[in-house]
C-alpha cells in the first residue's frame, strides 16, 4: 500500500513519490523567536517530529531542515521593550525552544538554519525576482508583484480580489498593488540593519524560507510543512518568490496541521489564552502530552482541556501497566499447559504491524494508528490474566513479542520510552503526593482488612476497604495477595 498524504495545494490524497529515491527532502517552518513557546507550537514540532520518525521507520532516508526567524517585527519591538538587542533576544528564546524539545523527546532536525545568517542568498533571490520583472524596489523598500505571478492563490484556493477584501491591507503609497508584499524592509532608526543594494534594511518574512528552502533542498523538494495559519499569507508568498524565480514547482506536498484551540477557540499569544509548553509539562509527563496530541488526526483542531490530558494520562498508564504486567510474566512455562489465545487473538497479535502501517500510511492517521496498539493491548491483558501459573511456552513467546512491536510501533509516536515498572512507581508516587496518605498507612489499613477477612468480619472488612476507597485507594483482591492503586482522576 502506497503512503497517501493530504495535499494542501490539490486537497487530495496523493502519493508520496520522493524526487530521489529513497530519499526524503523536507522544509517545516520554524518559530519566530520572541517568546516562550505553547502548546501549539508543540503540536507543530510533534506532528513533524512523527512524521520524520514514520518515514524512516519505513525505510526513508529524510533531510529535514526547519528554520528560526531571528529578526521580525515582533522580535525588534520585544528586544526594545525589554531594551536588549533582537540578537540577544532570539538567541535567548532559541535556547529556550531546545530546552523545550529536549523536555519534549523530539528529534533533531538535519539542519535548524538562521534567517540572519542567509542574507545573501535572500538578495540573491530579491535580485533575480526584480530582473523578472516580479518585483521592483521603492524608497530602500522592495515589493514583490502579485499581478504578474499567475499561479498566485494556489494553494489557498483564493484569487487575488478575494484575498484583497477579505484582508487588513495597510494603506502604502510604495506599493504598486495593496496585495504585494515585502522582500526587503528599509531600516528604520534603531531598527538592525543590514546592506543590500537597495540600501541598509532587513529581509521581509517570507523571503527567508525561499532562500533557505532553496539553498538546502533544491529549486523542488518533496514536502513544505506548517500550520494552517501558513498557508496564506506565508506560504503563498513562498510559493510565488520561489516559483517565479526558478519557474519550477517550490514543494511537491504541502501539509498544514490544524490549530490547538482552547474551548473551540484558536489557541495564540495575541489572544492571550495559551499555555506553554514550560507550563504543561510542569503537570504532566511529556508521553501524556505526545498521546493528547497524536490521539487526534493532524489536521483535525485540537482542543485542549484538563479533561483531555487526563485521558491521556489513563491511556498512557493502560499502555505502561500492560507492559509491566508482561515483563512480570514466569520466565518458563510448560509444554503440557494449553494455549489461552484463541486463534483470532493470535492472528490479531500477529497482524499489529501490518494494522498499525495501514493506518498510517493513510494521511499519517495517527488516532487510528494508536487505535490499533489499544486494540492489542486488551487482547495482552485479557489473555495475561487468563493466564494459569505455569503457561505454555508459545502464549509467553507471543506475549513477549507483542509487547515488544508495541513499543517499537509507540516508539514512532515518541511514545513508551521509560521502564514500564519505573514509569508505573514514579506515577504512584506522584499521585500519592497530592493525597493525604503515606504507603504504610494504607499497608496498615489492608493488613488490618486481611486479619478482619481472616476471623470472617466481613462488615469490618468492607468499612476498611471503603475507609481506603473514600481516601482514593482502590484495592484488589487476587491470587497473589492484596494490591492497591491510586484513582487515575486523582492525578493533577
Amino acid at each position: 500500500m502506497p503512503l497517501l498524504v493530504h495535499n494542501t495545494k490539490t486537497n487530495r490524497k496523493e502519493k508520496l513519490t520522493p524526487l530521489e529515491e529513497g530519499h526524503v527532502k523536507m522544509y517545516v517552518c520554524g518559530i519566530t523567536a520572541y517568546d516562550y513557546c505553547h502548546i501549539g507550537h508543540a503540536r507543530s514540532v510533534l506532528v513533524f517530529d512523527m512524521i520524520v520518525r514514520y518515514l524512516r521507520y519505513c525505510g526513508y532516508k529524510v533531510t529535514f531542515i526547519r528554520n528560526f526567524t531571528d529578526i521580525d517585527d515582533k522580535i525588534i519591538k520585544r528586544a526594545q521593550e525589554q531594551c536588549t538587542t533582537c540578537s540577544e533576544l532570539s538567541q535567548r528564546f532559541i535556547r529556550k525552544f531546545h530546552e523545550d524539545m529536549a523536555a519534549l523527546g523530539t528529534e533533531k532536525p538535519t539542519l535548524e538554519p538562521l534567517a540572519t545568517e542567509h542574507l545573501p542568498e535572500m538578495i540573491a533571490l530579491i535580485e533575480e525576482l526584480i530582473a523578472k520583472g516580479l518585483a521592483y524596489a521603492a524608497e530602500g523598500d522592495v515589493y514583490y508583484r502579485v499581478q504578474r505571478f499567475a499561479g498566485y492563490g494556489v494553494l489557498s484556493g483564493r484569487g487575488l480580489e478575494d484575498m484583497q477584501a477579505g484582508a487588513r491591507v495597510a494603506v502604502n503609497d510604495n506599493k504598486e498593488h495593496p496585495m504585494d508584499f515585502a522582500l526587503w524592509k528599509a531600516s528604520k532608526p534603531g531598527e538592525p540593519a543590514w546592506e543590500s543594494p537597495w540600501g541598509p534594511g532587513r529581509p521581509g518574512w517570507h523571503i527567508e524560507c525561499s532562500a533557505m528552502g532553496k539553498k538546502y533542498l533544491g529549486d523542488t523538494f518533496d514536502i513544505h510543512g506548517g500550520g494552517k495559519d501558513l498557508v496564506f499569507p506565508h506560504h503563498e508568498n513562498e510559493i510565488a518568490q520561489s516559483e517565479g524565480a526558478s519557474g519550477k514547482p517550490f514543494a511537491n506536498l504541502w501539509i498544514h496541521h490544524g490549530f490547538v484551540t482552547i474551548k473551540d477557540e484558536k489557541m495564540s499569544k495575541s489572544l492571550g489564552n495559551f499555555l506553554t509548553i514550560r507550563e504543561v509539562l510542569e503537570r504532566y509527563p511529556a508521553e501524556v502530552l505526545r498521546l493528547f496530541v497524536f490521539s487526534t488526526h493532524y489536521r483535525n483542531p485540537l482542543d485542549y482541556s484538563e479533561a483531555a490530558m487526563t485521558d491521556a494520562e489513563a491511556g498512557l498508564t493502560r499502555l505502561y501497566s500492560a507492559l509491566a504486567g508482561v515483563a512480570e510474566l514466569p520466565e518458563d512455562g510448560a509444554a503440557q499447559s494449553p494455549t489461552m489465545i484463541s486463534a483470532k487473538d493470535r492472528e490479531k497479535l500477529a497482524q499489529l504491524a501490518e494494522n498499525f502501517r495501514q493506518a498510517m500510511d493513510i494521511d499519517f492517521n495517527s488516532a487510528l494508528a494508536l487505535g490499533r496498539i489499544f486494540d492489542a493491548i486488551k487482547i495482552i491483558n485479557k489473555v495475561r490474566q487468563a493466564l494459569p501459573p505455569a503457561p505454555a511456552p508459545s502464549d509467553l513467546d507471543l506475549l513477549r513479542a507483542s509487547a515488544a512491536k508495541i513499543r517499537e510501533l509507540a516508539g514512532i509516536f515518541g511514545l513508551l520510552k521509560e521502564d514500564p515498572a519505573l514509569y508505573l512507581r514514579q506515577r504512584q508516587e506522584k499521585l500519592l503526593a497530592s493525597l493525604a496518605i503515606e504507603p504504610a498507612e494504607i499497608e496498615e489499613l489492608i493488613a488490618r482488612r486481611e486479619a478482619a477477612r481472616r476471623s470472617k468480619d466481613w462488615a469490618e472488612a468492607d468499612r476498611l476497604r471503603d475507609q481506603l476507597l473514600a481516601r482514593h485507594i482502590l484495592i484488589k483482591d487476587g491470587p497473589a495477595g492484596t494490591t492497591w492503586e491510586v484513582l487515575q482522576d486523582q492525578a493533577k
